[in-house]
């Protein structure tokens, strides 16, 4: 079976940049991480990961290219088949390329269709936008509801005889 999948650029511009690709369920994450860099203009030569991802887009599971860890325990792309972690309950995937710059692309499994004959894959299926000079800016904010405030807790920090620091002291 063919994977399709749409894969877009999270940018802040109101332009939409995306990819639509085919490719074999069989394939590597690896080979999904080759096409997307090429079909975005990336030379495929800087670091690179895909995360699972939930219908919220929340960041799951990292899967690298490289094995960075201390005990070689990370998922690698080339030893992770995409119909592993990528099936119709379970389409999402973030993908990172260059944590420098942090090219930051939302992959989504659009269709599951038959292999054509005259066809090779992976297929670039259709170029949309074109991907700015510099990777866009992420900007990383807390949530403006404060859900925790480690200060209120009622106690009046002038009155010290009050805080039973005899009793609590260690």
């Amino acid at each position: 079976m063919i994977y399709r999948f749409r894969v877009i650029l999270d940018n802040d511009t109101e332009d939409d940049i995306f990819r639509d690709l085919e490719i074999r369920e069989t394939d590597t994450l690896e080979d999904l991480h080759n096409i997307i860099t090429q079909s975005f203009g990336f030379d495929g030569s800087e670091m690179a990961s895909f995360y699972l991802s939930n219908d919220q887009w929340d960041q799951g599971e990292e899967i690298s290219l490289f094995d960075l860890s201390d005990d070689n325990s990370a998922r690698l792309m080339n030893e992770t088949a995409i119909n592993d972690v990528v099936h119709e309950a379970s389409p999402k995937l973030i993908y990172i390329y260059d944590f420098l710059s942090m090219w930051t692309f939302y992959v989504e499994l659009a269709e599951i269709v038959d292999e054509a004959e005259s066809t090779d894959y992976p297929n670039l299926m259709f170029v949309h936008g074109q991907i700015p000079d510099t990777a866009p800016d992420r900007m990383f904010e807390a949530e403006s509801e404060d859900v925790f405030n480690e200060f209120e807790d009622n106690l009046d920090v002038d009155d010290y005889n009050s805080l039973d620091f005899d009793e609590n002291w260690n």
